[in-house]
């Protein structure tokens, strides 16, 4: 240690200050330096600190549960409830966005819980207890306790401030809609009557057919349907092929050889083609 002339001293009492060099790591300002009796003891104390700062940088960079990331966490099977902290500055505040929140109608797919609310600052329960049940904290018109805010971000959990409740409300709702499950539903893309069969020993049965509505694309999902009745479905369409040339796409009224890796099929036969294509909720 060295004074502030650059001069060795062997102990600095309080209010001296000194110049330590030596250290393994640069500190922070504000950080604590303790001395102790041994060099065992120190370094225990240096590995359970690094360890605590350590995981509370990886709690930082993996958030528990944000409102922007519910239908992510939804998809990965974490969580089918959005669960919720309200600390308001006033009783009448708190009760009117929870009455709100909870009137959200969204279906039954997902569920909103309010696990606690109360008035005034948020405290280090606030976060202890959203760190266990994976909530958000909604904030009206208060802000953290001292260090809370600190501890909060340490933990991955996320505040949410607001001070108008309808941007409350909206923020919950559109995190409550990303939770949904999406709705799939079957578009058909064309359909293609087959005139003749040829068999192939190479390609198996080859339909050659005239498209009759809309386009057949190579790769699109198809099935057979002969007088009315389905009777081969989830096949493919593996090739597709206009005269001796390999096409990606045949549109209405033009001829086309196509391989489903189907054998069963004659002629009159009609091959239909379609997708399945994400269905807008209201």
């Amino acid at each position: 240690m060295f004074d502030e002339y650059g001069n060795t001293v062997p102990a600095a009492p309080p209010a001296r200050p000194v110049q330590v060099i030596g250290l393994t790591s640069v500190p922070r300002a504000g950080d604590s330096f303790l001395v102790a009796s041994d060099d065992r003891t120190a370094r225990q104390i240096a590995d359970k600190r690094e360890a605590v700062e350590r995981q509370a940088l990886l709690a930082k960079r993996r958030k528990r549960v944000t409102l922007e990331d519910f239908d992510k966490v939804l998809k990965e099977g974490e969580v089918d409830t959005l669960n919720l902290i309200i600390k308001g500055d006033v009783s009448g505040a708190v009760e009117a966005l929870e009455d709100s929140l909870l009137r959200i109608d969204v279906g039954d797919e997902v569920a909103l819980r309010i696990i606690h609310r109360g008035v005034g600052a948020i405290t280090q329960n606030d976060v202890n207890l959203a760190t266990v049940d994976n909530a958000v904290i909604i904030a009206f018109n208060v802000r953290p306790a001292e260090r809370v805010a600190e501890m909060a971000e340490a933990e991955g959990v996320e505040i949410k401030y607001y001070n108008v409740i309808y941007s409350a409300i909206d923020d919950v709702e559109a995190s409550l809609k990303g939770m949904l499950k999406p709705i799939y539903e079957e578009v058909a893309l064309g359909s293609a009557e087959i005139r003749q069969v040829f068999h192939s020993g190479k390609f198996g049965n080859i339909a050659g057919v005239i498209v009759r509505s809309g386009t057949i694309r190579r790769g699109s999902k198809a099935r057979v349907v002969r007088d009315g009745v389905v009777v081969a479905d989830n096949l493919e369409i593996q090739s597709l092929r206009r005269e001796k040339d390999d096409v990606t796409e045949v549109r209405e009224g033009y001829e086309c050889g196509i391989t489903l890796g189907y054998k069963d099929i004659a002629e009159g036969d009609v091959i239909e083609t379609w997708e399945r294509r994400e269905k807008p909720r209201d």
